[in-house]
């Protein structure tokens, strides 16, 4: 059985028609929504869920709005669903109206499955293959946008809203995550959902240039200012020029070159190597590392100024380990591309247990990695659907070990508290939360030192002086208990700011599934805070 993972709308007024459509379409793979009528239809479409939809089933004959009243309505609202329209009755001239309006393919009830199996798959590699040739052709123009981008994760879908609202400025970005889980690529949205779409849009590998071409590559020269400087050479900084800027892995900058970057942010200009005078250039900078800036500033690698010019509007993209609702998608996308590049169309599939195993790996490598696998399996596959044997490598270190681990919660106990009281409930008035105990670091705890007083009231440890980070009181000012809605609401806030908006951290951390962290921070009304947390 094969298994592409997408969602499909089935829409019929015949009840039975709709239940065997549904199970059939479940038994290949697919999650289904159904819907009873075409005004339905139209309406789930056009909502927010409608961007859920990979594929629609449709009848022609309904009352009300038929099949082919849907379909022009969806085409009016330019909703590109791929359509299988089906009836009861037989006839080219219905098929040729159906596909003309836009339908990819036509079925006559009662189809049997392995015709709806067949017409399923190939309107899905279709739609996949086409959504990756348009992506390609907008990532050439620089009008790639956010929506181009394969995801169903909460998590990227926050990353995605805080990238929106930095496109609309001119503000210098530094987006963060580790190796292989598309930084580049939310830096083209961010271009192209930007006033400078269909602007150059200018990357440079900072790790990949030899240190002592950086300056030329970045800065430019003139003809003979140096031993082999035969051409004037514009540099990466003039091409950009009225576009963006994006420099990868900035961490790797030698520090002297750190020092004119830090001028070309600050004067808008630049020094090509043997010009007499600096060149004005207007560009947005957009820059990404896949390490922690601020460490490398502590340890004297990195200019501290030009941290801070960067650092404005940092965004944090997830590892793939964290978002793995995404895989099947990406999986589909990745199938459709390498299957028409290496020639083998009648691959079309994953197979469940396939497709299960890679929902299983860590990912060490993130989307790169997965692309890689992905390219690799359709090289190897010699049937209509990538099996387990395809991704030997995968399968060999999900065996050993490789697949995901449950997280390992960590207790830590107030800085008063000794280990042999772990059981021991904090004082009832108060509940320290977020930081290790001392103990945790190696150090004495009053207990250990012999003192009399090693468990003094909360109110005395912070009278006259502001409670710790993490201090939650469990009594309010009229000396009740809080609420445990309260208290809830509350760990989310500390949990928010002691992780600065990792909502992936702040889950696990929680001891809580992101989606039911994403639920309660609309119940709290802490979307807000969060999503400025994470611009932080």
């Amino acid at each position: 059985m094969d298994q592409l993972s997408g969602r499909v709308l089935i829409v019929d007024d015949d009840p039975v028609q709709r239940r065997l459509l549904e199970e059939a379409a479940k038994r290949f793979g697919y999650r289904v929504t159904t819907a009873t009528n075409g005004q339905e239809a139209v309406r789930l479409m056009s909502g927010p869920d409608g961007a859920e939809i990979d594929l629609m089933v449709l009848d022609l004959v309904m009352p009300e709005l038929d099949g082919m009243g849907v379909i022009t309505r969806l085409r009016e609202n330019r909703i590109t669903v791929p359509i299988i329209v089906q009836t009861a009755h037989a006839g080219i001239e219905t098929a040729v109206n159906a596909i003309r309006a836009g339908a990819q393919d036509f079925v006559v009830k009662p189809v049997s499955p392995e015709r709806l199996e067949i017409s399923l798959r190939n309107c899905m590699k279709v739609s996949a293959l086409e959504g990756e040739i348009t992506r390609l052709k907008k990532r050439s123009t620089g009008t790639f946008s956010f929506d181009d981008i394969v995801t169903r994760s909460e998590a990227m879908e926050r990353v995605l809203r805080i990238g929106r609202r930095a496109a609309n400025s001119q503000i210098p970005i530094l987006i963060e995550g580790e190796s292989g889980v598309g930084k580049e690529l939310i830096a083209r949205a961010i271009q192209g959902t930007s006033d400078r779409r269909s602007r150059p849009f200018v990357t440079v590998n900072c790790g990949a240039i030899p240190e002592h071409l950086v300056e030329s590559i970045l800065f430019g020269h003139e003809k003979g200012a140096f031993t082999g400087a035969v051409d004037k050479h514009v540099g990466k900084f003039q091409e950009a020029h009225g576009g963006t800027l994006f420099l990868d892995e900035v961490g790797e900058l030698p520090l002297d070159i750190q020092v004119r970057l830090l001028r070309a942010i600050q004067e808008g200009e630049v020094d090509p190597i043997g010009s007499r005078r600096p060149v004005k250039v207007d560009f947005r900078l957009i820059s990404a590392t896949n390490r922690r800036l601020i460490d490398l500033v502590k340890e004297g690698r990195f200019r501290e100024d030009l941290y801070y010019r960067l650092n404005v509007f940092p965004v944090w993209l997830p590892p793939l380990r964290d978002r793995l609702e995404d895989v099947p998608d990406l999986v589909r996308h990745f199938l459709a591309r390498f299957a028409a590049e290496e020639g083998k169309p009648q691959v079309a599939s994953v197979a469940p247990d396939a497709m299960a195993l890679l929902q299983a790996y860590t990912w060490p490598g993130n989307i790169r990695q997965l692309e890689n696998a992905v390219f690799r399996a359709v090289v190897l596959c010699d049937g209509d659907h990538l099996a387990v044997e395809d991704f030997p490598q995968i399968a060999a270190a999900v065996s050993q070990g490789g697949a995901l681990q449950p997280p390992v919660r960590q207790h830590y106990l107030p800085a008063s508290q000794p280990r042999d009281q772990a059981s021991q409930a904090a004082s009832p008035a108060a509940v320290p939360l977020g930081k290790p105990g001392r103990e945790e670091c190696g150090e004495e705890t009053p207990a250990d030192r012999g003192d009399g007083d090693a468990h003094p009231h909360p109110e005395q440890a912070f009278e006259n002086r502001e409670a710790p980070f993490g201090f939650i009181r469990s009594l309010n000012d009229e000396g009740h208990v809080h609420t445990l809605t309260a208290m809830e609401e509350e760990m989310i806030r500390v949990a928010i700011d002691h992780y600065r908006g990792r909502m992936t951290e702040v889950a696990r951390r929680l001891g809580i599934g992101r989606s039911t962290l994403y639920r309660k921070l609309k119940e709290y009304g802490l979307e807000e805070d969060a999503n400025q947390d994470a611009a932080e």
